[in-house]
């Protein structure tokens, strides 16, 4: 089972966001992929909170099983469902 942690500052800069939100969108994930030119360790991913909004957020892999999730933020950037084809495009 995979441990996976909310940093602190993502419901200080997002007080509309709480730890429990980004945990159930992490867990009910649409989509996720690696960071384009960035370490194999590190994440961005969509999900739905409990009240349906779509979050965007970043993770970095702490251990083989465990997560810290750095960055969380609804709406998702337009860049962010770029990156994953949540566009209408393809995935490059």
């Amino acid at each position: 089972m995979q441990s996976v942690i909310v940093h602190p500052r993502v419901s200080v800069r997002h007080p509309d966001i709480s730890c429990d939100d980004v945990l159930v969108a992490w867990d009910t994930c649409l989509r996720s992929g690696l960071r384009g030119n960035r370490t194999p360790d590190e994440q961005i991913a969509v999900g739905l909170d409990g009240a349906g909004r779509l979050i965007e957020m970043v993770a970095v892999r702490l251990e083989f099983d465990s997560w810290l999730i750095y960055h969380a933020m609804t709406p998702p950037s337009r860049k962010t469902l770029e990156e994953l084809g949540l566009n209408g495009e393809r995935r490059k």
